[in-house]
């Protein structure tokens, strides 16, 4: 490397350069922090702040314990309007496909209980999907239903037809809620979704409602660093928060 730059800054234009000129693709695992020192004579620290520096502007995504990888473009969702993922993925001119983990009917626990207005130990029926984008895991859908909402539930085929279209049509959306989390993918959702041990995820927390009753509880899991969430709020007069 020459003095005309800070040696961490001329490793990070060395790191985008190989991306741009595709030597490295999405998902490839670039060199380790000691594998670039070696080549490059730099200090541990210059390698480390270089790659701290490409991960924090996106372009690559670095899981503790497994190594750096390059950064794709990631899928995004809005938080204001309520999507199925089969609609996002297709969007984007990519091959949806679902496997169905799980579908059965389940006592609510406490948490569900009081998020549907039941009582405890009520039944629910419950699904667990994991919907892929070209073949890569992007979602883990664990949701919960009303039997009385949705009597026909677990009869269908869920490959196919996902439950946001089949909800859409047997109970027509009247409200929905978000909330979002970020956490550790836990070593059910690291090996479902492909992911390294305690890798981060974002969490999106959806219930809805229909004829004024909760219809659907669902929890949408998604790999952080090949998903995002946004939205664009608009306000009927100017409001300050």
């Amino acid at each position: 490397m020459s003095a005309a730059a800070p040696a961490y800054l001329q490793l990070k234009r060395h790191v985008l350069a190989q991306i741009a000129a595709g030597r490295w693709r999405t998902g490839d695992r670039i060199p380790s922090e000691g594998e670039l020192t070696r080549e490059f004579g730099l200090s541990r620290m210059t390698v480390n702040r270089a790659l701290r520096e490409l991960a924090a502007s996106g372009a690559i995504t670095r899981v503790q314990g497994v190594g750096s990888f390059v950064a794709g473009p990631k899928a995004e969702s809005t938080l204001v309007e309520v999507h199925g993922i089969r609609d996002e993925i297709q969007q984007r001119g990519q091959q949806h496909r679902a496997d169905v983990l799980s579908l059965a009917s389940v006592p609510a626990d406490a948490r569900l209980a009081q998020a549907f207005g039941v009582a405890l130990g009520a039944p629910l029926f419950h699904s667990l999907l994991l919907h892929y984008a070209d073949g890569q895991p992007l979602q883990l859908e664990d949701r919960h239903v009303a039997p009385a909402a949705a009597p026909g539930y677990l009869e269908q085929d869920f490959a196919s037809d996902t439950p946001h279209h089949y909800l859409s049509r047997v109970a027509p959306l009247e409200q929905a809620e978000h909330v979002i989390e970020a956490d550790a993918a836990t070593p059910d959702w690291a090996r479902q979704l492909q992911l390294g041990a305690h890798e981060p995820v974002l969490i999106l927390n959806r219930r809805t409602w229909s004829h004024g009753r909760v219809v659907s509880v669902a929890r949408l899991i998604h790999p952080a660093r090949r998903y995002r969430l946004s939205g664009r709020f608009s306000f009927a007069q100017p409001h300050h928060g």
